[in-house]
């Protein structure tokens, strides 16, 4: 929508002809508006309707219509789309045990390791979460935060799509992970905290029982959704068999915490919790509106100019 910013400023449009009207001829002495001297005498020209040329008297008045109009500040307003305010609090936290670095997953036909199947699906996830707070904890033997509570999601896509294994240890610390996201949420004013927890293994490394912290998780009213990830789990897989889930652990986690739990085996399930907890947690709500002005004052303030240079190669004519 195009507006002005001060559209009172055409109010000087009349300004040369009211003073050539009212103000009597001054003789001698200096001049009120230093002007280019074949300028000036247009103007004046121009102001008391004399004659001259035709060019004479139509390029002041264009000249300074010009310059009022860049004064007066046109303007295209663009609305900008709001963004959309959950008002929620949303810790993923993925684990980075050396488990992961197996390939049983299928993309495309292409095997792929359960690591590069939580890279892609987990990013378009955390993309998908426009409006939210994001934070990202990763955790292996030892967790740590990789990415601080930020509307930024992109910047977090990003720290998913570059997580490597072997920065937090190889062990799977399952309690680490989700503690150090509830101490995150310590202090959050928002209105819904949820934690997203997807571990591939069975809790090997840290003092404290996952339920546990789970327990913590249910006084705080955050919600904990689990992801068991693998083909196989522990009460299905022969005895000793490795790399397997502790998928009655990651269950027992959602179920005290009030959240949900999800059993992926293969890619095609990875990609339906991420639709399944979108549902769960929609972003749909009302974001402030805003508006950017593009301002077009450039334009006619430079055609002035380019006339004014004309008018000076043309000279008195």
């Amino acid at each position: 929508m195009f507006d002005l910013a001060a559209p009172w400023a055409l109010a000087l449009l009349p300004l040369p002809w009211l003073l050539g009207r009212l103000l009597p001829p001054r003789a001698g002495g200096d001049g009120w508006l230093m002007v280019p001297g074949r300028i000036g005498a247009d103007l004046a020209r121009a102001a008391r309707g004399a004659g001259g040329t035709r060019g004479g008297a139509v390029f002041p008045w264009l000249v300074w219509g010009l310059v009022v109009l860049a004064l007066s500040g046109p303007r295209d307003l663009d609305p900008v789309r709001a963004l959309k305010l959950s008002g929620r609090d949303l810790a993923v936290v993925f684990d980075l045990s050396g488990s992961m670095v197996r390939t049983d997953f299928y993309l495309d036909g292409t095997e792929i390791s359960r690591l590069d199947a939580v890279r892609k699906v987990g990013a378009e996830f955390v993309r998908r979460r426009g409006g939210d707070r994001l934070a990202l904890v990763l955790f292996g033997s030892e967790a740590y935060v990789a990415a601080p509570f930020t509307h930024d999601v992109e910047a977090v896509a990003r720290r998913i799509e570059q997580a490597e294994i072997g920065l937090s240890g190889r062990a799977t610390n399952i309690s680490d992970g989700l503690g150090l996201a509830l101490k995150r949420m310590e202090g959050s004013e928002a209105k819904s905290r949820v934690v997203i927890l997807m571990s591939d293994g069975e809790n090997n490394a840290g003092q404290t029982d996952p339920r546990g912290v789970a327990a913590l998780a249910a006084g705080m009213g955050v919600r904990v959704h689990t992801i068991a990830l693998g083909p196989k789990d522990i009460e299905s897989a022969e005895a000793g068999e490795r790399g397997v889930v502790d998928a009655a652990t990651l269950r027992a986690i959602a179920e005290v915490s009030g959240g949900s739990y999800f059993r992926v085996r293969d890619m095609a399930d990875l990609e339906a919790v991420g639709a399944a907890l979108d549902r769960l947690e929609a972003t749909e709500s009302a974001g402030l509106a805003a508006e950017i002005h593009r301002d077009w004052w450039r334009w006619p303030a430079g055609a002035a100019l380019l006339l004014t240079l004309a008018m000076l190669w043309r000279g008195p004519g």
